[in-house]
C-alpha cells in the first residue's frame, strides 16, 4: 500500500511503521472557541436577556475545564519516521488557516453588535469580554502560523493578531522568548513567588520594548532606518490601527470601548498562558555565558485532551520549545516532564487567586526540580523566604562536598 492510497490520517513510514492520527477530526474542536463567544450575542437578539452574554465564562473556564477531568490525557506520540508525512498534510494547515477568517469575522460581529443594539453597560462589557476571547484564541493562531517559514503563513499570522492589539507579539515570541525562555532574562517567563498581576505588570510593557529593539537591531544591521516601510513591529501596529480605524468609521463612537475592553482582555489570556507557562523553571548558564539550550523540562505540560484539540497541541509546550518548529500535529509527550493537573482553561482560574496558585504549583515546581536552586527562577525579593519555607538546598554546592 502507497501513502498515496492510504485512508485519509493514515501514514506509514519509511520502516513500515503505521500511524493513524486519532485526533485528525477533533482539531475540529479549535473552532469552539470563536464560536461560543459569539453564541450569546446571538440569543441575546432571540431572548433579549443580558445573562446570555455572560454563557462563554462556563463555557471556557466550567465545561473546558470538566472535559478534560473526565477525558483525561492522550500521552500517544507520532513516530518520528512519519513527522514529515504528517507535516506536509495540507488538512492541519487548513484548519490553522480557516481561524484566521472565522476569529476576524466573530470580532467584527460582536462589534457589530454593541454597536447597533441598546444594551446595558453590563451587556456591553459582556460582550467585548467575548470577543476579548476571541482575540485571545487569534493569539494562539498566530503563535502556530508565525512559526512557519512561508510567508503566507507569517502574513496570515500578522492579520490574526490585529484584533487583540499584539501584532509584536509575530517578533517578540519567536525572536525574544524563545531565545530567553526559563531564564530572568524574559519578561514573559515567571518567577517562583511572582503573582500573575505583577508579573503582567512587568511581562506587557517589556513585550512591547522587546519586540521593537529586536526589531530596530534587525533593521540598523541592514543598514536600514527603524522607520523603514519593512518594520514588522511597525506593519502589525499598522494592522491593528487600520482594524480599529475602520471599524470606527463603519459603527461609530459606540464601538471604541468595545476595542479597548477586548484587546485587554485578549493580552490578559496571552499574559495568563505565559504566566503558567514556565513558572520558576529556570536553564542553567554555562561557563561562556550563554544559557543552556531549551529542553522540554524548560517548559509546564499538560496533556489534557479536550483542551489541545481546542488549543492545536499548545499545551504540549515542553517539545514545542524545545523544537519550535514542529506543527501542532506533531507535537510530542515526554515522560517525566513538570506537568499540570489540568488544562489551561482548568490552571487559569487558579492562577488568579495567587495564594491558591502557590499551594497548588509550588511543591510540584519543587519536585520537578528537586528543590535545587539551581534550576529554580526565583523573584528575588522572596528568595530567602521561599527557600527557608520549602527547605530548598543548593545542588551544586552538594555536588562538590561529595566529590570532595
Amino acid at each position: 500500500m502507497t501513502n498515496a492510497t492510504l485512508k485519509a490520517g493514515t501514514f506509514i513510514g519509511d520502516d513500515g511503521a503505521i500511524y493513524v492520527d486519532k485526533k485528525r477530526r477533533f482539531w475540529l474542536v479549535s473552532f469552539m472557541l470563536p464560536v461560543f463567544a459569539v453564541i450569546g450575542p446571538v440569543l441575546y437578539m432571540q431572548l433579549g436577556q443580558d445573562w446570555t452574554l455572560w454563557m462563554f465564562l462556563p463555557v471556557f473556564y466550567i465545561f473546558i475545564p470538566l472535559m478534560d477531568y473526565f477525558l483525561g490525557e492522550d500521552t500517544s506520540n507520532p513516530p518520528e519516521s512519519v513527522v514529515k508525512q504528517l507535516e506536509a498534510d495540507k488538512y492541519y494547515k487548513i484548519i490553522a488557516m480557516l481561524q484566521v477568517p472565522t476569529v476576524i469575522t466573530s470580532f467584527i460581529f460582536c462589534g457589530w453588535f454593541v454597536a447597533n443594539h441598546d444594551l446595558s453597560i453590563n451587556g456591553y462589557v459582556a460582550t467585548a469580554l467575548a470577543a476579548g476571547i476571541i482575540g485571545g484564541h487569534g493569539l494562539n493562531i498566530g503563535h502556530e502560523l508565525g512559526h512557519k517559514k512561508d510567508k503566507l503563513s507569517q502574513w496570515m499570522a500578522k492579520i490574526v493578531l490585529a484584533p487583540a492589539a499584539y501584532g509584536h507579539f509575530f517578533i517578540e515570541h519567536n525572536r525574544g522568548h524563545h531565545r530567553y525562555v526559563a531564564t530572568p532574562d524574559d519578561p514573559a517567563s515567571s518567577k517562583m513567588g511572582e503573582n500573575i498581576y505583577s508579573f503582567a505588570v512587568r511581562e506587557l510593557p517589556g513585550a512591547i520594548i522587546r519586540a521593537f529593539k529586536i526589531e530596530k537591531t534587525r533593521l540598523n544591521e541592514q543598514g536600514k532606518s527603524a522607520l523603514s516601510i519593512e518594520n514588522e513591529f511597525l506593519q502589525t501596529m499598522g494592522m491593528t490601527l487600520f482594524c480599529y480605524i475602520a471599524m470606527g468609521l463603519v459603527f461609530g463612537a459606540a464601538i471604541v470601548p468595545y476595542l479597548l475592553i477586548s484587546a485587554f482582555y485578549s493580552m490578559w489570556q496571552l499574559t495568563s498562558a505565559n504566566y503558567i507557562e514556565h513558572y520558576g523553571l529556570l536553564r542553567q548558564k554555562l561557563p561562556s555565558g550563554k544559557y543552556e539550550r531549551p529542553q522540554p523540562h524548560h517548559s509546564w505540560n499538560s496533556n489534557h485532551i479536550f483542551s489541545n484539540w481546542a488549543l492545536f497541541h499548545l499545551q504540549r509546550h515542553s517539545d514545542h520549545h524545545a523544537n519550535a518548529t514542529r506543527s501542532y500535529q506533531s507535537l510530542r509527550h515526554f515522560k517525566d516532564l513538570p506537568s499540570f493537573p489540568n488544562g489551561y482553561f482548568g490552571m487559569y482560574p487558579i492562577a488568579y487567586i495567587p495564594t491558591w496558585w502557590y499551594r497548588v504549583m509550588d511543591k510540584r515546581l519543587i519536585e520537578a526540580t528537586g528543590g535545587d536552586i539551581n534550576r529554580i527562577n526565583m523573584l528575588p525579593s522572596k528568595r530567602k523566604k521561599l527557600i527557608e519555607k520549602y527547605n530548598l538546598h543548593d545542588g551544586q554546592a552538594v555536588e562538590q562536598k561529595l566529590a570532595a
